[in-house]
């Protein structure tokens, strides 16, 4: 049987194929450009030959993890995480933008500060909006994500987290864009839910912003500025009502900036929390009590899983159909809970409905 490696890297040439004739849709006489961090370099390769195959005219730029460590030390202040003309106009000549990004520079090891990390990407805004501006159409492939770091909090070795990120971007889309448009003519303003976790209630409305993440960034998607999508694919999420939030809701494990959060049971009235526990990680939740301010700590949004590749423990568990995520400064991940929305049982015990 080939090694984990070997397997590796043919699947980034099935991925590669899928993401641009899918996601991205490109066509012969295309501009894209694909933008990689170093341990990237193998799957962004595959990414051009793609591309070229397609008749289309691909452009691989490199972000290097030590020489953007060293920068963010080195820059002064009033350049830090400022874009230049260049990159706008890269922007606004490319068709399409696969990126690739590195591992979470500030989250699970600490090469620079939090405050660092925030300060280099306050660019982000704004790329969006020059996204938006020259309608591009681009995906993100979270499998750049997955560093040594991350494999060893989620006690798995990094090519096994990375190969089953790949086997789940091979889902079929269009199957998944289907359940997702099914669920999101469900998830209306003024409707009311309610999450069922090991005998705890966590019930809201719903209101606000709705997003598909099917892994097609499709004209419509464009037109709305809703430029990137996630590769792996597979989510609906819905905003909620803040102050309509109120009863507890348990999480299963979740990964978060200060390393994995095994359990935590969290109670909320009028959406706020007020009380927020964890009994095999209280140092996590207490880490997240000192760097995400009050206001940040309340239920803001559901996320309802869709791809039915995806496992967890993979370090993308708001993707396994049936997982349900809350957002409320992290990503609260709920594994076999159940969703009523408006009377209707769309997840039962962890099974989509």
């Amino acid at each position: 049987m080939p090694s984990k490696r070997a397997q590796v890297l043919e699947a980034y040439s099935k991925v590669a194929k899928k993401v641009l004739s899918e996601t991205l849709r490109l066509k012969p006489g295309e501009t894209v450009t694909i933008e990689t961090w170093t341990s990237g370099i193998p799957f962004a390769a595959e990414a051009a030959l793609e591309a070229r195959r397609l008749g289309a005219f691909p452009l691989v730029t490199l972000e290097d993890e030590k020489n953007y460590v060293e920068g963010v030390r080195l820059a002064p202040k009033n350049a830090l995480g400022k874009m230049g003309k260049h990159e706008y106009g890269l922007l606004s000549n490319s068709d399409a933008y696969l990126f690739i990004p590195g591992p979470p520079l500030a989250g699970y090891y600490p090469k620079i500060t939090r405050k660092e990390f925030i300060d280099s990407t306050g660019y982000n805004g704004s790329w969006y909006e020059a996204a938006k501006k020259s309608r591009l159409r681009g995906a993100r492939l979270t499998t750049g994500y997955v560093g040594n770091d991350l494999a060893r909090l989620l006690e798995k070795d990094r090519d096994g987290v990375i190969l089953h990120q790949l086997n789940a971007a091979l889902a079929d889309f269009k199957k998944i864009s289907a359940k997702a448009k099914r669920l999101a003519g469900l998830l209306k303003d003024g409707v009311r839910v309610t999450l069922t976790t090991e005998g705890s209630e966590l019930k809201a409305k719903l209101k606000g912003e709705l997003e598909i993440q099917d892994g097609i960034t499709s004209e419509v998607d464009v037109a709305k500025g809703e430029n990137m999508s996630y590769v792996p694919a597979g989510y609906v999420a819905k905003d909620l009502d803040v102050k309509s939030v109120n009863g507890t809701v348990q999480l299963s494990p979740s990964v978060t900036r200060f390393g994995l959060l095994e359990d935590a049971e969290l109670t909320c009235k009028q959406g706020k929390f007020v009380r927020w526990t964890s009994k095999k990680s209280p140092h996590v939740l207490k880490a997240l009590e000192e760097v995400l301010p009050e206001k940040a700590r309340v239920p803001s949004y559901i996320i309802i899983g869709l791809n039915p590749h995806m496992k967890f423990g993979f370090a993308q568990d708001r993707f396994p159909a049936g997982s349900i995520t809350v957002g409320m400064g992290i990503a609260g991940i709920v594994r076999k809970g159940t969703l009523d929305v408006g009377g209707k049982a769309v997840v039962r015990a962890g099974k989509l409905s």
